[in-house]
């Protein structure tokens, strides 16, 4: 970890706990800062801020008070979830208190390189692969961060010169950073979504965009070449262009090209070798890939991880296959453009395991997507508007369960031998479960009970 005197006797305010908002003001206090700490559980059901306060650091819970303004603060450090419309943030903002994320802190002390991921869709399977490939490479010694669940402030305390921190950041992340820069980084793909936090889809872009803004020509760029706005969007980014695409051969990025993977023209791997399905995951291979080739990685290190890697828990998981039929568990995908990819991987008959949180909006979006699939099995809130358009798209067979567990056998039993079982509710778990992770969880114990 690097010494910086940057917030030594400085005051500051670290807004909203859970893991982030505890390591961002256990390292401040390190770093000699006067820390107050503000959360909005009370503090007797709060033992985060009970911990915090055994070391010495202010806490007050139970609310945000408009007042705390009046301390003085020199800085803000914001838990990425508070929205910037929040009273004590809005005021903030207008007596001009910088505020950041707690990335920006662990951009300050690590000595790692580090390789950024954000985007709409993607971040977690790209993040996840970076890692895995740079571990199947004993030159390389990768530790992983940030949004996919370990603290970048705290993985950052403890990486050396010689490591590789792979971050994977959220929009709301980037807001808050202001001379973040990763070494390599990387955008998957941007889409509509966010808005009740950003307003409008601009400003979530420019919140995307933020993770080149201190990039320079020493730095590289990944981008999604195929989504051209999203190109135009990074054109001051003063970083190397390193595009990828699906659709294209690109001479100096990553390609699908005649059924191969290929980086700057070398051919790296068959399509067919691949074992982690979806189109939608081969822009996530192919911006691993490049990140992986310009840290140096070899060939044979991506090929042994492409080879193996069959997805990350809860999205487009495989699960089992039990006489024939293959079960996949896609909880994350929480909402219809989630279930749209994961349906367009799979080519043979489907049945979907579908619902969960009612947000007001219908499902026809997903009609294009269903050709594939023979039966719809349906749960939570929004199993009747899923019913409605599932009759739109001509499915035949629809049935109503009470949750997941109870959808399980009922699809096994109307499946065939070649079918795929599909659990991508295209909803938020919080009618039935505290998280997706439960929900998934759950699908999952069910499959192995066929057994």
């Amino acid at each position: 970890m690097k010494t910086i005197n940057d917030y030594q006797h400085k005051k500051i305010l670290v807004l909203g706990l859970a893991k982030s908002g505890v390591s961002a003001a256990s390292l401040l206090h390190k770093l000699g800062a006067f820390v107050t700490v503000n959360d909005f559980k009370p503090l007797e059901e709060n033992p985060d801020a009970q911990g915090l306060l055994e070391q010495g650091i202010k806490v007050i819970c139970g609310s945000h008070p408009i007042e705390l303004l009046d301390e003085g603060f020199e800085l803000i450090v914001k838990n990425p979830g508070i929205p910037y419309t929040n009273p004590l943030v809005a005021g903030a903002l207008e007596r001009n208190i910088p505020i950041i994320t707690e990335v920006e802190l662990a951009y300050q002390i690590t000595e790692s390189e580090i390789v950024g991921i954000t985007g709409t869709n993607g971040k977690t399977t790209t993040t996840t692969l970076i890692y895995e490939i740079f571990k199947a490479d004993k030159r390389l010694d990768p530790l992983i961060a940030g949004n996919i669940g370990k603290v970048a402030s705290k993985v950052a305390q403890t990486a050396k010169k010689d490591q590789q921190m792979i971050i994977e950041l959220s929009s709301f992340q980037l807001m808050g950073i202001r001379t973040f820069r990763p070494h390599i980084a990387i955008i998957t793909n941007l889409y509509e979504a966010h808005l009740d936090y950003h307003g409008t889809k601009q400003e979530y872009a420019k919140a995307k965009s933020n993770i080149t803004k201190n990039q320079t020509e020493d730095d590289f760029l990944i981008v999604n070449n195929d989504q051209k706005e999203l190109v135009e969007l990074v054109r001051f980014s003063k970083a190397k262009l390193i595009p990828f695409s699906t659709k294209e051969y690109l001479e100096n990025g990553c390609s699908l090209y005649d059924g191969y993977i290929t980086f700057r023209g070398e051919t790296i791997i068959h399509r067919n070798e691949i074992v982690l399905p979806g189109d939608h995951n081969l822009e996530n291979i192919l911006a691993s890939v490049a990140a992986a080739k310009l840290m140096g990685a070899e060939n044979e290190a991506i090929r042994k991880v492409l080879t193996t890697f069959t997805g990350v828990k809860h999205r487009t998981q495989f699960v089992a296959e039990i006489d024939g039929r293959k079960f996949y568990n896609d909880s994350k995908a929480t909402n219809i453009l989630a279930c749209t990819s994961a349906l367009k991987a799979f080519n043979q008959p489907t049945i979907l395991l579908a619902g969960g949180l009612d947000r007001g909006n219908g499902f026809d979006e997903l009609i294009p997507s269903l050709t594939n699939v023979k039966a719809m099995i349906l749960f939570g809130q929004t199993a009747p508007k899923l019913e409605e358009t599932a009759k739109k798209a001509g499915i035949e067979t629809i049935i109503r369960v009470d949750n997941v567990e109870k959808a399980v056998p009922v699809a096994f039993e109307l499946s065939e031998p070649g079918d795929c079982i599909l659990l991508s509710p295209a909803c938020a778990s919080w009618d039935q479960y505290k998280s997706f992770e439960i929900r998934g969880d759950i699908f999952i114990n069910a499959v192995h009970k066929l057994k």
